[in-house]
């Protein structure tokens, strides 16, 4: 499982890096408004999770392992692509979208297929109950690469610019594009003269618009460096996989290569019970629709209250959340921590708890010596939902392992909540998510009024630290549970296209992720939050309303 999780670990830190600035890129190169851009955001997430559907039907013919392979050449040709720089012309928006096609079919064969594979090493009854803790752990390897991303992308585009004399500077790509189109209003202009005179370099003393081509040229360059790493952490994950692929090949054995090799399932299920499981497992891929179209505003919606509505500064403790370095050490102390409390030998608990004690000191140095106040950009904001995940899992699968082992007269399995009752506790949970942003909102200009500027009256970080916090909760409720949940009850000669179907339900919600961007400067910031808010709370209910159904159905 661990040779698994740290090829995917690779591929996801390229992926996460993409994604980052991609929202950011599209509106700096193109100059596209956040209804258009919004929506190619939005198909492109939908590709990515639906091509699972196809990887997942060709796996259950050929295989899961040659699938995964052929999924990450194929990406490596797409995040190629991605990273050529290109004008802001037709053929470069043809080219951009080859790209995102060839990337979204390379994640359709390889991720989907990876996770049916760590499913496999847990069908022998003897680790079947680690099942659940297995894919916990799996997923938060997953968000270690996920949590480095922001920051890698971060820092490629502030070298790059830093090369070409600039600086990185929110309003500046809205306003360019204003000037450039001829439709900016005076005191725009004003301001984007300003803006343009802080720059370290000669372009500080261009014509505006020369300063306004140049500005979009070195800023659209530095975001396809950015693109590029994905390239080098592919190479990464391919290398893991090839070279550790003796110690999962048992796994890699579909129902049709079981068959031929003469070994029965593990499971083996009449037509009704077939029939019972499918149908289950499509009422759960109904639900998780709504959680992943709230879900996944944080490269849109999220991203983009961060750039027009957040401070660009942070102030206190909340500095250190903007250090990746400081959020790693702080991720790895809450497994010594553990370490301290479950070592059974006085030794171990010693050592654990000396290792903890150096990792906190590591990042209060590393606090002490940030900036105050420090300059943050918004893209950073992604680095919290994973970092959350790596820090909660420990909790979390500590919590469920306490309750597990709580048996009663009424309960002789434990107290535990079922995968499907996690779920539907994990849309009420990211309800509360919405609810903060929600009070964030309170009194701002809506996006119209602000036309492409920034909030006169930004909010402090904590309000989206917060949101992402709660909107974590909720996901380590529902998505390694839900993943898990795919691979236990699937049938299995149909184990390739139920967890393709759960990448589909993800890719439905994501192209529905872009409502809220169509809705962007057409509603206040209050409404837009709330009808996620209350999108999450309906499926919250329809998923314990048909929660006894679902659990008849696919109980062992």
């Amino acid at each position: 499982m661990f040779a698994l999780a740290l090829a995917n670990t690779g591929e996801r830190f390229g992926y996460y890096t993409m994604l980052a600035i991609f929202m950011l890129f599209l509106q700096a190169k193109f100059g596209w408004g956040g209804s258009l851009a919004s929506t190619v955001y939005a198909v492109f997430l939908a590709c990515v999770y639906f091509f699972p559907v196809i990887g997942g039907i060709l796996a259950d013919r050929i295989g899961y392992g040659k699938c995964v392979v052929t999924g990450v050449c194929i990406m490596f040709l797409g995040y190629v692509a991605l990273a050529v720089p290109t004008a802001a012309n037709g053929f470069g928006i043809a080219l951009m979208i080859g790209a995102l096609l060839l990337i979204s079919l390379g994640t359709g064969l390889f991720k989907g297929n990876l996770q049916v594979l760590v499913g496999n090493l847990y069908d022998d009854p003897k680790y079947s109950a680690r099942r659940d803790s297995a894919f916990s752990l799996f997923y938060m390897a997953i968000n270690i690469g996920a949590m480095f991303a922001p920051s890698a992308a971060t820092a490629i585009t502030n070298r790059f610019l830093g090369k070409a004399g600039l600086i990185y500077k929110a309003d500046i790509p809205a306003l360019a594009h204003q000037f450039l189109n001829g439709t900016i209003s005076a005191e725009n202009s004003a301001k984007l003269t300003d803006l343009a005179s802080l720059m370290p370099s000669e372009a500080a003393q261009m014509p505006l618009g020369d300063f306004c081509s140049y500005y979009i040229e070195h800023l659209s360059s530095a975001y396809n460096m950015g693109f590029a790493v994905a390239c080098v952490s592919l190479i990464f994950s391919i290398g893991i996989y090839l070279a550790t692929r003796s110690w999962f090949k048992h796994a890699d054995v579909n129902a049709k290569q079981a068959a031929a090799a003469g070994r029965t399932e593990t499971v083996e299920l009449t037509p009704k019970q077939t029939k019972d499981r499918i149908v289950a497992l499509c009422l759960v891929f109904a639900v998780v629709i709504f959680f992943w179209m709230a879900f996944h505003q944080n490269g849109q919606s999220l991203t983009w209250f961060a750039r027009d509505y957040t401070r660009s500064f942070a102030e206190g403790w909340s500095r250190i959340g903007f250090n990746i370095w400081a959020l790693a050490l702080i991720a790895a102390s809450i497994y010594t921590l553990f370490g301290t409390f479950q070592s059974e030998k006085a030794s171990g608990k010693i050592i654990s708890g000396i290792v903890t004690a150096a990792l906190w000191a590591g990042a209060f140095g590393i606090y002490q010596g940030q900036d105050n106040p420090l300059e943050i950009f918004p893209q950073l904001f992604q680095q919290f939902n994973p970092f959350f995940v790596v820090a909660l899992t420990p909790v979390s699968m500590a919590i469920f392992s306490a309750l597990a082992s709580k048996k009663t007269a009424r309960h002789p399995g434990g107290l535990e909540p079922s995968a499907p009752k996690k779920i539907g506790i994990g849309m009420f949970v990211a309800a509360l998510g919405y609810l903060i942003m929600v009070a964030a909102s309170a009194g701002q200009l809506s996006p119209a009024e602000l036309q492409g500027t920034v909030s006169p009256d930004p909010v402090i970080p904590q309000y989206l630290m917060a949101t992402y916090l709660v909107l974590t909760f909720a996901e380590l409720l529902l998505s390694p549970m839900g993943i898990s949940f795919v691979t236990k009850v699937a049938p299995p000669k149909y184990k390739g296209l139920m967890m393709g179907l759960w990448f589909a339900a993800t890719a439905i919600g994501n192209y529905l992720s872009s409502i809220p961007g169509l809705l962007w400067d057409k509603v206040s910031l209050q409404a837009n939050w709330a009808i996620l808010m209350g999108l999450c709370v309906l499926a919250g209910g329809i998923m314990f309303a048909m929660l006894k159904k679902i659990e008849a159905a696919t109980a062992e």
